[in-house]
This record gives C-alpha cells, sequence and structure tokens, in this order.
C-alpha cells in the first residue's frame, strides 16, 4: 500500500467526520453511542479520550495508521446512516466514502465486504431500511426527472450489483426488500421523460434489476412474480440494439429458474435457444459460449444428442476466441476451459456416460472461500453424486450427498435444493437401505 495512499485515505476519514460537523470529542462520543447499541460489553468500551487519540492517529497527516477490525465496525456503523439517522449505504453515501477510505489505508477487500454484510444485516433486520441501497443521485432524480444523467443509469446498476453480491448470505426475503426500492426507481425512471443519450445505459440498469427481482421471487416460491419480472426484463432488453450481452444473457438468467421451477427442462431449453440466437450477435466470445454451454447441458436433458454435440462444439469455438478490443460483456464475464469442461461433463451425464461424467466433474476447480463458491462447489458434489448413481455406485454417492448438505451454504438457495432432490430421487432404488433412509431423515431436517 503506497503512503500516498493511505495519507489519502486519512484525509477522506478526516473529511467525512468535519462534513458532520463532529470534532474529535464528538466523534468519539458518537462512536462510543454505537459501541453501546451493539451491545458491547461495558468493560471493553474504550474511553472518550482513547478514542480521541485514536482518531488523531487515524487521520494523521503524514502517517496515519489504519483503525482496527473492531474500530472499522463502530465506524461503518455511525457512517452507514445519514445526519438525520436514515440508513444510507448506496453509492455516494458517507458509508461507501468511509469504505474507500480504508481501502486507501490498506483494509482488505475481504474485511470490507464483511463489513458491508454486517451493516447490511443489522439495518435490515429491523424492518425500518427499505431504502437502504437507493443511491442518493437515485433518490433526486426521482424528485426532479431534470436530472436524470449518466451518474443515475451507473448508480442503480452498482446498487442491484451490490445486492446481487448479497446472494447466499443474507435471506432471500430480506433480499427482496432491499431490491423493492431500486426496482420501484426504475419504474418510476422508465416511465417519466428519459434524454434520448441515457436510453441505452438505464434500459440496462433496468434488465439487471428486473432479472435480480425473477431470481429473489423464484426463491421465496413467488414462480407468478418471477414470471412478471423476467418478462419485464426480457421487454427493456429488446429494447437495446442487437450485439447486446444483455439481450442473450436475460434469456439465461431466466432459463436457469426455469430449470428449477415447475416450467421444467423444456421451457428452460426453449430460453437457452433464444439466448443462443441473441449471442450469435454479440461480439463478446465469454457470452456466446455461455449461451451455448447452456443450451448443449439442456438439450442433452431433454434427449437431444446430436443438438448438445452441435451446442458444445459452439461453445469449445468461443472458448478459445479472442476477446474483442472493446469489451462489451458486463465487468467480471468470463467463459474458461474449467466452464466448458462442466458443461461437457454435465451432457455425458445425460448421455449414458455416468463414469466418464463423474471424472471431469471431479476436475472442475472450486473456490469454496465464500458463501458463491460454497454453492457452486454443492451443486457440482450433487452432479457428481447423480453421476454415482447411474454408474451404480449407490452408498458413494449417498456420501457425496451428505457432502453437499455440508457445503452448502446458510441460506442454500433453491436452486441448490432441486438439485440436492434430483440427486436423492436418483436413490429412490435403494429406498429402504439404511445409507439411503439415513440421508433421507437429514435432507427433511435440513431442507424444510
Amino acid at each position: 500500500m503506497a503512503r500516498s495512499d493511505s495519507v489519502a485515505g486519512a484525509a477522506a476519514l478526516r473529511a467525512l467526520r468535519q462534513r458532520r460537523g463532529l470534532s474529535l470529542a464528538g466523534c468519539a462520543r458518537a462512536l462510543l453511542e454505537q459501541a453501546r447499541l451493539l451491545a458491547h460489553p461495558p468493560s471493553r468500551l474504550p474511553t472518550t479520550a482513547g478514542l480521541m487519540r485514536s482518531l488523531s492517529r487515524w487521520e494523521h497527516h503524514s502517517a496515519p495508521v489504519l483503525p482496527s477490525e473492531r474500530h472499522q465496525l463502530l465506524l461503518a456503523h455511525l457512517y452507514a446512516r445519514t445526519p438525520a439517522g436514515s440508513p444510507a449505504l448506496g453509492p455516494g453515501s458517507d458509508f461507501s466514502e468511509l469504505l474507500l477510505a480504508l481501502a486507501c489505508m490498506g483494509a482488505g477487500a475481504a474485511q470490507l465486504r464483511l463489513l458491508r454484510e454486517n451493516v447490511t444485516r443489522t439495518l435490515t433486520s429491523s424492518g425500518i431500511a427499505l431504502h437502504v441501497l437507493l443511491p442518493s443521485a437515485v433518490q433526486a432524480a426521482l424528485g426532479d426527472p431534470a436530472r436524470l444523467d449518466e451518474e443515475v443509469a451507473a448508480q442503480l446498476a452498482t446498487a442491484v450489483s451490490q445486492v446481487r453480491d448479497q446472494l447466499d448470505r443474507l435471506p432471500f426475503a430480506r433480499l427482496q426488500l432491499m431490491l423493492a426500492p431500486i426496482v420501484e426507481a426504475s419504474r418510476q425512471l422508465l416511465a417519466g421523460p428519459v434524454p434520448e443519450r441515457l436510453v441505452p445505459e438505464l434500459h440496462t440498469a433496468a434488465v439487471s434489476v428486473f432479472c435480480l427481482a425473477g431470481r429473489l421471487a423464484f426463491e421465496t416460491h413467488d414462480d407468478a412474480a418471477a414470471r412478471a419480472h423476467f418478462a419485464e426484463a426480457t421487454r427493456q432488453a429488446r429494447l437495446l440494439p442487437a450485439g447486446s450481452p444483455w439481450r442473450p444473457l436475460v434469456h439465461l438468467d431466466h432459463a436457469l429458474v426455469a430449470l428449477h421451477s415447475s416450467a421444467g427442462a423444456g421451457t428452460a431449453r426453449q430460453l437457452a435457444q433464444a439466448a443462443a440466437r441473441e449471442a450469435h450477435h454479440c461480439p463478446d466470445p465469454a457470452v456466446r459460449a455461455w449461451a451455448n454451454g447452456w443450451l448443449a447441458s439442456l438439450a442433452a436433458r431433454c434427449g437431444d444428442h446430436r443438438a448438445a454435440a452441435t451446442a458444445l462444439h459452439r461453445a469449445a469455438h468461443d472458448t478459445h476466441s479472442p476477446a474483442d478490443d472493446t469489451p462489451v460483456g458486463p465487468a467480471g464475464l468470463v467463459f474458461g476451459p474449467q466452464h466448458l469442461t462442466g458443461f461437457e461433463a454435465v451432457c455425458r451425464l445425460y448421455t449414458g456416460q455416468p463414469r466418464t461424467a463423474y471424472d471431469d466433474l471431479s476436475t472442475v476447480p472450486h473456490t469454496a472461500a465464500d458463501t458463491r463458491g460454497q454453492a457452486q462447489h454443492a451443486i457440482v458434489l450433487t452432479q457428481r453424486a447423480t453421476a454415482l448413481v447411474r454408474a451404480g455406485e449407490p452408498r458413494s454417492a449417498a456420501e457425496l450427498l451428505h457432502h453437499s448438505l455440508d457445503t452448502a451454504p446458510p441460506h442454500t438457495s433453491r436452486i441448490t435444493t432441486r438439485r440436492i432432490q434430483w440427486a436423492w430421487h436418483e436413490l429412490t432404488p435403494w429406498q429402504t437401505e439404511p445409507f439411503v433412509t439415513q440421508l433421507g431423515n437429514r435432507l427433511l431436517t435440513t431442507l424444510l
């Protein structure tokens, strides 16, 4: 961490305090109040004088010191609300500026993520923070459409990403509450007069908003609302120019939900076909590869081996294609050989090659360091278990399903649950065996 970055972070901390009209003593008292609200043991509460000395070290003009994790938590809860007491975590808020300042001073990404999760969990559990992630610029544009500009669309997209980042970390019902004001803000902005230059950005943000709303409705078992949200996302995507990555991606998001709902693999395959058609016009090879990979896996599930092989061939071609000089896909979207291997394994699973599928799935790397990685690893384990059942090894399959339950994150998604249920149904011929009944009892306890 460069010294200049640390000094800049300290200056940002000082500016935050001064903008609120807080002296060192006033800020120390405010932090002590946060500690009391968070029920810190009285014996561990620092003194006002001690906190003033700490503040001086954090804000030092030439050799600042990064606040300890405990003090970072107090600062986070202090700046998570406006001076008037309203929750505010969105872009442009004091809370966001605090995280940037701490990052400059050397706080790691994992620690900052934990801070955001801790504060978000505390605020939303109180039931009073429906607008906690609505950026200030968006609120201003809702009150005065003349203030709608590029920053509003960008902040709307960022707010959606912040909610999406909490998938598998917070209860889905709570995430719905967090997203609700963003959905309503999107509707209001789309209904008002939008400058021509802002139309693509606003429609792109809206697609992301309604796709996530559809996913969350699905996770809370409201399939009718999920379909309505995805229909709106599709309408917004069609207003984007041909070649936009969001035109195929909205279909892929919808296909994932359809596959695990009552709609089933047939509807999911139709959505994947629509995604592949749209992706054909997209210059981003990662988007094309994802679309064809999903189409291949769904065609295999539906018993169409030839279509699966054709789509896999196209995905393989795009896996090794260089990206366009001007990236057009969503930030961070990649498709590499490991993703291709995963789709190939799923296709083999449904085309009568379970042992090969198991071996391929065993080589798929996973990152279980966070909840998103844990969820994906749990799904891969269920696919491997299915392969073992079809290869005639039910006992080993049951052991893998136990491991999958151990791996799944605390707020297990409906998608992960459905995958485990599918694998469990593969064990029906052995339902009287003790190792199957034991697994069944645990599934009832864990998933219900």
